[in-house]
């Protein structure tokens, strides 16, 4: 298959499915095994430095952000990020002094909140290297790495800057003689995919929009479900045509009402705007970024203490009252609907 042209970008990511299937094969627990633990315990386990790291969900939409902030507490460093898009949560990460290089979707702005102060200044000073790719162009290299491929053909970032900072390839395809771009697998080492519900064993619903979890679950070596609420199989069992995520593909699970936010959990709760808003404006500076993190990340010594000083009951319940009025007005414009 002839070349044509690449991008100039750094590929950071495995791709090579065999490799992966190998991997599963021997190192996989596919067993039907209770995998409840304690986040503290899951991110020790599986979170080490250098690794390649994912999210679920949309940067303010069910992003498991229990556990970015346990990982910026536990001092995890170099690790290399999919932003598929990223947003508040590669900005926490950044600031936290976590990730080395990212692959970018989107990542630096807060959609109509402004611009990621310390992901930015990351970038700028030459901390964060940056791969580009389009958020199409992410989702289809997950798509690949779920359907066992080392890479996918698509007509995405075709003659755009971005596929020039990216690290794809440029093909003539072998049966009409036309431009495509071959964009590479991309196999995480680990994920991190918050869910509504699941059963002990990992096989779980999401209520709302799925993002591209789908997708994610299967492309990932290992994988930790944070989950509002597990319940039991029964309840699974009865709706089997809901479950995005089956148990062979989950290592941990990781039981954390509330642990999206402050990002919005569809039809559960809505985003702390206030606490967001506060944030980007601590962190306009270096000194307010240190305040913010020695405040609510290692201030605290876990998730439900945050959530205490966010607000605790009386902050959760209005972001749930919040949620509720926005499904009453069935306001498909809005974020996360």
């Amino acid at each position: 298959m002839e070349i044509l042209a690449e991008g100039r970008g750094e590929l950071l990511s495995r791709v090579d499915p065999e490799e992966h299937r190998e991997w599963v094969l021997k190192e996989k627990n596919r067993s039907l095994d209770d995998k409840t633990t304690t986040l503290s315990e899951a991110v020790s386990k599986y979170v080490k430095d250098d690794l390649y790291i994912a999210f679920g969900g949309f940067g303010h939409v069910r992003t498991s952000f229990c556990a970015i902030y346990e990982i910026v507490r536990q001092g995890r460093r170099n690790l290399t990020m999919a932003a598929k898009p990223g947003v508040h949560d590669v900005e926490i990460m950044a600031a936290g002094g976590c990730i080395s290089k990212v692959d970018r979707a989107y990542a630096g702005g807060h959609e109509v909140r402004g611009l990621s102060p310390a992901f930015r200044r990351a970038v700028e000073s030459g901390t964060i290297g940056v791969v580009e790719w389009s958020n199409a162009g992410f989702e289809w290299r997950l798509k690949a790495a779920g359907m066992g491929l080392p890479f996918i053909p698509t007509r995405t970032m075709l003659g755009s800057d971005t596929m020039k900072e990216s690290a794809a390839k440029v093909i003539e395809c072998p049966y009409t003689g036309r431009r495509l771009l071959a964009v590479p697998a991309c196999y995480p080492d680990v994920s991190f995919i918050h869910v509504d519900r699941c059963d002990k064993f990992g096989n779980a619903q999401i209520d709302g929009i799925t993002i591209m979890d789908y997708d994610l679950a299967r492309a990932s070596r290992r994988l930790v479900l944070t989950t509002e609420e597990v319940v039991d199989e029964r309840v699974i069992r009865a709706e089997p045509w809901r479950t995005i995520i089956p148990y062979y593909f989950v290592d941990a699970i990781v039981e954390i009402p509330y642990g999206a936010h402050p990002s919005n959990m569809p039809h559960r709760y809505y985003f702390d705007e206030e606490h967001i808003g506060n944030y980007l404006i601590k962190a306009k500076t270096t000194e307010g970024t240190k305040e913010y993190l020695d405040k609510y990340i290692h201030g605290v010594k876990n998730f439900d203490e945050y959530l205490d000083l966010v607000g605790g009951v009386k902050k959760l319940s209005y972001l749930r009252k919040l949620e509720q009025l926005r499904e009453m007005l069935k306001a498909p414009w809005i974020e996360g609907a």
